[in-house]
């Protein structure tokens, strides 16, 4: 009889990974921001009547999924569960509470089945505005970077919080795309909770109690005994990130123990008076999703696999406190997991791959016409990647967004959004690090305004001055350039002005290769030089 109830147990939680995925898929296909419909960049997940994540969506990316599993114990630690109703929905873009900065909206519904607390369902949706500078690393204090919504309650019993709406509007330049953002995140998560009822409905639950401690328990046990094959010890890693005006080391040091994993970030460099720090839930959550890749990458994640990657940072740029600047969180945060897979790779050489692009080379736009000419004012957010790192046998990916898996908008969804032309997007060839495997290919960007128009150009590049290293004798990849079209470098960070008539030409940076180039095959190569991958070879 344990066989059958292991079989029902699977299904029930399988049922409930389709739950929160079409949860996902409501927020994909109802949102206002190109950033969440095109691009993919949100999360979503169900969660115990504790607030311990039971399962997340599919679709979404590791830095929203496991800060929002976080974030869940401060909305229950900012709300009494006597002030919980069915028909409520609670908000937060507390870069410490919710998921790194204030570009990201959280949302948190208690699922109640009749007057019985049965769960939660969150979601998280990066937004294109949420006023003072805008997307951008120039800030001095997260008070200058936008709006920032305490934990608070959007829907009250079915009310929304029209006076939240009212302060929103006046506080941000595209009122009504973040409006229909925030309503598109309630609905998400009233999806989500209709259909866990019609589920428990359906097999017959009364709570989620017993199949809760399944995927735990299961999933515990699978974690640790993946642990337990493991090398035991200490192993350390360095990583250096452009910054903004200097170069940022990070630094971890990764124990694996039978119980569970310690990432410790001391040496990493201090706190910046720009807005590229990282507060530490952010950082927890690139340092878990690094280690998962290799060790457990076909266990769900939830709160049970969570709980065993710990860690710790003194105060420093991946332990940045309040108010620190932090708009660029994900910056910093994405060159996480190749500072823990560095580590990694000293105690399971040959298994790891090498480093890649890492930071999404997402830009944020602002388009006037220029004086004397009528035209469209608008706020364009593109998403763009460059090459994965090759992998132990296998080429690295081009133009693939690793560690964030976010997509790319496409071309014909970005210029609907504002007075943009975007001339040409392609693979930039000779990107990817020679070696037996190819590292992963950028892109070239080359973006005008259209006729009448002008933009100011919000740079959240990295990789530009230290190359994505490669691994096992792997070539690095190629850096990236931000240019315009006359030549002029650009920074790779910071607000920058873009004259009409100009092209802004963004040459996205290539992954590492992976083992001696001398090991690469004549056929693979003569196979680059055909696709055009590779137009010199290594000498």
């Amino acid at each position: 009889m344990s066989d059958i109830r292991d079989i029902r147990m699977q299904v029930m939680w399988n049922r409930l990974i389709s739950v929160v995925e079409e949860q996902a898929m409501t927020l994909l296909r109802t949102a206002f921001s190109t950033s969440v419909r095109e691009a993919g960049d949100l999360s979503a997940g169900v969660f115990n009547p504790r607030g311990e994540m039971l399962a997340q969506a599919v679709t979404g990316t590791p830095g929203h999924v496991n800060t929002m599993a976080e974030a869940v114990g401060h909305f229950m630690a900012a709300i009494p569960r006597d002030q919980m109703h069915p028909g409520d929905t609670y908000v937060t873009n507390d870069p410490w509470h919710g998921t790194g900065h204030l570009h990201d909206v959280t949302m948190v519904s208690p699922s109640f089945l009749g007057d019985e607390l049965v769960g939660f369902f969150a979601c998280t949706a990066h937004v294109v505005d949420v006023g003072g500078r805008g997307f951008g690393a120039d800030g001095k204090s997260v008070y200058e970077e936008g709006i920032l919504v305490p934990i608070m309650k959007f829907i009250d019993r079915g009310v929304v919080n029209r006076d939240l709406i009212h302060i929103l509007r006046a506080n941000v330049r595209q009122p009504n795309q973040l409006v229909g953002d925030f309503y598109s995140l309630a609905s998400c998560n009233e999806v989500g909770h209709r259909r866990l009822l019609d589920m428990m409905s359906e097999i017959g639950l009364t709570s989620l109690d017993a199949l809760g401690e399944f995927i735990f328990t299961r999933t515990r046990e699978a974690a640790l005994e993946r642990l337990r094959a493991l090398p035991k010890g200490t192993w350390a890693n360095e990583l250096t990130s452009d910054g903004y005006d200097d170069p940022v080391r990070l630094v971890a040091a990764v124990t694996i123990a039978d119980d569970g994993v310690h990432i410790d970030c001391t040496g990493t460099s201090p706190v910046s008076r720009w807005g590229i720090n990282v507060p530490i839930s952010y950082t927890k959550a690139y340092a878990a999703y690094g280690f998962k890749c290799i060790v457990a990458p076909d266990i769900p994640n939830n709160s049970a696999l969570l709980q065993l990657v710990h860690v710790t940072s003194p105060v420093n740029i991946l332990n940045a406190e309040r108010p620190a600047p932090v708009s660029l969180r994900h910056v910093i945060g994405h060159l996480v997991p190749d500072l823990v897979l560095g580590a990694l790779t000293k105690a399971l050489p040959g298994q790891i791959l090498a480093e890649g692009a890492g930071s999404l080379w997402n830009f944020h736009m602002s388009f006037r016409p220029v004086a004397g000419k009528t035209g469209r004012h608008a706020e364009v957010l593109m998403f763009n990647s460059g090459g994965m790192g090759a992998r132990p046998g296998l080429d690295g990916l081009s133009a693939t967004a690793f560690p964030s898996g976010v997509q790319t908008m496409p071309v014909e969804a970005t210029e609907q959004t504002g007075p943009v032309v975007v001339w040409r997007k392609e693979l930039r060839p000779d990107s990817g690090g020679d070696g037996a495997c190819r590292g992963g290919l950028g892109q070239i960007i080359e973006i005008e305004a259209a006729a009448g128009h002008e933009f100011d150009f919000s740079a959240m590049l990295d990789r530009t001055r230290h190359a994505p290293r490669g691994r096992d004798g792997g070539q690095d990849g190629a850096v990236g350039i931000a240019r315009l079209d006359d030549g002029t470098r650009l920074r790779p960070k910071g607000w920058q002005f873009v004259p009409a008539g100009r092209r802004l030409i963004l040459e996205l940076p290539g992954g590492g290769g992976h083992g001696d180039p001398a090991k690469r095959s004549a056929e693979q190569r003569a196979l680059d030089r055909l696709r055009g991958y590779v137009t010199v070879d290594a000498k």
